[in-house]
C-alpha cells in the first residue's frame, strides 16, 4: 500500500492528509501526524474525504450539447468547439459579453492559468469566484485598513491567546480543526467570547455568549468598541505609533451606548460592558469570524468594524494577537491571490496599475476595463449582455442568491463551458463539459485560510479520460494563440512566482510538510506565518468610521420571519461531493429548518413536520428541527440540498463596497404541510 500525502479538499483548513493506494485506489484517508496546523486530527468529512473519487457519477469523457442532450465527444471535438463559439462571440460581440468562473477547489495553478485565459485569450476582465459569496467583505476592508486582504496570523496562534472572540463563525462544524486549537487555548485559561445568532456548539462552550439580532452586526461591536474606550482599556500607544484616523472613529461611536445597542441588537447592555472588559483586560486577543459577519449588505462595513476593534486593543502583529477569517474552500483564498477576481492580477496587483507588467510577460494586450463581479455576471447574462461564459469547479446553480434569476441568466447564455468532476445543476445547462481531475488526481498547490501553500500530490489516475484543470486551460490559451508551453503544474508554479512578488520564494521542490506561508519574496525567504509585526504595507493601519445600518430585508407582516443560510457539519457547499459519500449522506439527507420551540407551538409544528418555506423570491419544503438554538423569529437553513436549495429564497442585495450578496437577511413566512 502506498501513502500519498496532500491536502484535504474541503474547507479552508488546509488539513495534512495522507492518502492509502492499493492496486490503483484510494482506499483509506488518515491525518498527517506533523502538519503544523491539523497535527494529527481530521474531522469527519477529512476522514472520508477520499470516497467519492471512485463514484459512479464520476465525469469521464468531454461531453457536447446535440439538442436537449448532452453526448460523449473527443477532447479535439470539445476543445474546438469552445474556442469557435467563444471566438465568435468575441469577434461579433466584443470582450465585454465574455465572464469567467473559476474554482475554489481547483489549485492555484489552475486558477492562474484560467485568470490568464480570461484577460490574455478572451481580453476580459470579467473573472471573478466564489470568493465574492463568502469573503469579499474581508478583502475590501483588511485591504483598506491594514494593508493586507487576509488572515493575519496562523491558526495555532491562537493558542497564545488570552482571550478570543468569535462572531458568526459556527467553528466546530464548519472549521473543526481550528475549533480544536480555540479549545485548546480555553484549556491554559484563554475566555472565549461567542457573537452568534444561534446557539452553535462553540456558543455553548464559550465563557459568554451574546446572541444579537441577524443583521445588527456593526452595532454591537461598535457598541463593544465604545465600551471599550469608556473603561479606558484601549492601547493608546499602539494607536498612537502606528494607526491614522482614530478621532474620527471615536467621535462616530457616541450614539452606541449598551442601551441603545440592546434596544438594536437584544444583546443585554451588562452583556456588552462584561464582554468589552474580558477584551479590552486581555493582553493578547484574538479576533474569529466568518459568513456570519461577511454575507450582509453592509458586510464590508462590518469586517472594518472589527478592524477597528483590533487596533483600538493594538491586537495586531503578535502572537496570539489578531484577525482571523476563516474560509470556506480549501482553496478560496488561493483562488484570490491567483488574480480571480476582476479588478486584481495575481498578488492583488491592481489592474488599474499592473496592466503593463502583464503584458510584457504574456506578450499580447490586456484589457483596461475593471471587470464584472460574478453576481454581476448572472446579471448581465439575464440581459444578453454577457453571451458567454467559462464556469470551472462551481455550481451557481446552488449557490448563487435568487436561484430563479440564476436559471434565468444561464439559460439566456448563448455558449457555456463547465468543466467539473460530476454532472451538477449547471452543467446540465452546458453547451460543453469537460471532466476534471478531482485533488487526489493531480499535482498542484493550495493556499489555506491562513495563507499557507501546500503541494498536493496526486496519488491515483484520474477516471476515464478526465484531464487536470491546467492541461485544459493551456490547451485552450495555445488555441487562443497565447504563448503557453507548460509541461506541469511546477512549471506554471515558475511563472506565478516570476509575476506575483508574495509568492516569489514559493517552488513546488521547496514544499514540504506544511509548505510556506506568504508572503514568501525570495528562495531563502522562511516564508511570513504573523503579518504586520513593525509595520504596514500602507505605512499606518487606517480606522474607518463605521455606521449601523439596517438589513436588506426586515421581517414584516407578510413575510414575519428572518431567514439565515449556512452549512451542517455532513455536508458541504453544494453537496457536489458530501452528498456522494453514504456516511455523511445518511447523517443528514434532507434539508431542515431550525425554529424554535415558542414559533413551533404557534404554528402548530412538531419536530419532524414538512413545512413551506416561502420567501419573495421563491418557496421550498423542508422539515422542521424544533429548537432551542434559535431565538424566535429567526431561522436556519443549509445551504446543500437541490431538493431544497436555500438560495431559491435568497436575494440580490448586495454589499455596494465588495458586491457580496446579502445571503444571510432573506424574510420568510411558513405555512405547515
Amino acid at each position: 500500500m502506498q501513502t500519498i500525502p496532500t491536502t484535504c479538499i474541503y474547507c479552508g483548513c488546509g488539513c495534512g492528509l495522507m492518502l492509502h493506494v492499493e492496486e490503483g485506489r484510494v482506499v483509506a484517508a488518515s491525518p498527517q501526524i506533523n502538519h503544523p496546523l491539523s497535527q494529527g486530527h481530521l474531522c469527519l468529512k477529512g476522514w472520508l474525504a477520499y470516497q467519492f473519487l471512485d463514484h459512479p457519477d464520476r465525469l469521464r469523457r468531454p461531453m457536447i450539447r446535440k439538442g436537449e442532450r448532452l453526448v460523449p465527444s473527443s477532447w479535439d471535438q470539445a476543445l474546438d468547439l469552445a474556442r469557435d463559439e467563444l471566438s465568435t462571440l468575441l469577434r461579433e460581440s466584443g470582450p465585454a459579453s465574455l465572464g469567467v468562473l473559476t474554482s475554489a477547489k481547483a489549485s492555484n495553478e489552475e486558477n492562474f492559468l484560467l485568470m490568464k485565459l480570461a484577460r490574455a485569450g478572451l481580453k476580459t476582465n470579467n473573472v471573478d469566484h466564489v470568493a465574492r459569496l463568502c469573503h469579499a467583505p474581508t478583502l475590501a476592508a483588511l485591504s483598506s485598513a491594514l494593508g493586507s486582504g487576509s488572515m493575519t496570523n496562523p491558526i495555532v496562534s491562537l493558542r497564545k491567546s488570552d482571550m478570543i472572540l468569535v462572531a458568526g463563525s459556527n467553528t466546530t462544524e464548519q472549521h473543526p480543526l481550528v475549533a480544536f486549537h480555540i479549545l485548546q487555548a480555553r484549556k491554559t485559561g484563554a475566555e472565549i467570547v461567542v457573537v452568534d445568532p444561534r446557539r452553535t456548539a462553540m456558543a455553548r462552550l464559550a465563557d459568554l455568549h451574546l446572541a444579537p439580532l441577524p443583521g445588527t452586526d456593526a452595532a454591537w461591536i461598535n457598541g463593544l468598541l465604545r465600551a471599550i474606550l469608556d473603561l479606558g482599556l484601549e492601547d493608546r500607544q499602539f494607536i498612537e505609533a502606528r494607526t491614522e484616523g482614530f478621532e474620527e472613529a471615536r467621535a462616530a461611536l457616541d450614539p452606541y451606548t449598551p442601551q441603545m445597542v440592546e434596544q438594536v441588537t437584544n444583546i443585554p447592555a451588562d452583556d456588552l460592558v462584561l464582554a468589552a472588559s474580558k477584551l479590552g483586560s486581555a493582553n493578547r486577543a484574538a479576533f474569529v469570524y466568518a459568513m456570519g459577519i461577511t454575507q450582509h449588505y453592509w458586510g464590508t462595513d462590518n469586517v472594518q468594524a472589527l478592524a477597528n476593534l483590533a487596533l483600538a486593543t493594538g491586537n495586531v502583529g503578535r502572537d496570539g494577537t489578531g484577525i482571523y477569517p476563516l474560509r470556506g474552500h480549501q482553496n478560496v483564498q488561493g483562488a484570490c491571490d491567483m488574480g480571480a477576481l476582476p479588478d486584481y492580477y495575481s498578488g492583488y496587483q491592481p489592474v488599474s496599475s499592473s496592466r503593463s507588467r502583464f503584458e510584457r510577460a504574456w506578450k499580447t494586450d490586456l484589457p483596461a476595463e475593471i471587470g464584472l463581479t460574478a453576481v454581476e455576471m448572472m446579471d448581465a447574462a439575464q440581459a444578453g449582455r454577457i453571451k458567454g461564459m467559462i464556469i470551472s469547479g462551481e455550481n451557481p446553480m446552488l449557490s448563487f442568491p435568487d436561484q430563479t434569476q440564476v436559471r434565468a441568466a444561464l439559460e439566456e447564455l448563448d455558449f457555456l463551458l463547465v468543466v467539473d468532476i460530476f454532472p451538477t445543476e449547471t452543467a446540465r445547462l452546458a453547451n460543453v463539459v469537460l471532466p476534471a481531475a478531482s485533488f487526489a488526481e493531480k499535482e498542484g498547490t493550495f493556499t489555506s485560510t491562513e495563507r499557507r501553500v501546500q503541494l498536493a500530490r496526486g496519488a491515483v489516475s484520474p477516471p476515464g479520460e478526465a484531464w487536470p484543470e491546467w492541461r485544459i486551460w493551456a490547451d485552450l490559451l495555445t488555441r487562443f494563440e497565447v504563448d503557453c508551453l507548460y509541461e506541469s503544474a511546477a512549471q506554471i508554479m515558475e511563472e506565478i512566482a516570476s509575476l506575483t512578488p508574495s509568492y516569489g520564494g514559493i517552488s513546488h521542490s521547496r514544499l514540504g510538510t506544511g509548505g510556506l506561508v506568504w508572503p514568501c519574496p525570495n528562495h531563502d525567504h522562511p516564508g511570513t506565518p504573523i503579518l504586520h509585526v513593525d509595520s504596514f504595507p500602507i505605512g499606518r493601519a487606517r480606522f474607518r468610521p463605521v455606521e449601523y445600518k439596517a438589513p436588506s430585508e426586515k421581517p414584516d407582516e407578510e413575510y414575519p420571519f428572518l431567514l439565515t443560510t449556512g452549512r451542517s457539519l455532513f455536508q458541504f457547499h453544494t453537496g457536489t461531493m458530501t452528498r456522494r459519500v453514504p456516511l455523511l449522506e445518511r447523517e443528514v439527507p434532507e434539508p431542515f429548518l431550525d425554529i424554535s420551540p415558542p414559533d413551533a407551538r404557534q404554528l402548530g409544528l412538531k419536530d419532524g413536520t414538512y413545512i413551506s418555506v416561502e420567501s419573495r423570491r421563491g418557496r421550498l419544503i423542508a422539515r422542521a428541527r424544533v429548537t432551542p438554538d434559535v431565538n424566535p423569529g429567526h431561522l436556519f437553513l443549509p445551504i446543500h440540498f437541490l431538493e431544497g436549495p436555500a438560495n431559491l429564497l435568497t436575494s440580490r442585495y448586495r454589499d455596494p463596497i465588495s458586491g457580496m450578496p446579502a445571503l444571510k437577511e432573506a424574510a420568510v413566512r411558513l405555512r405547515r404541510l
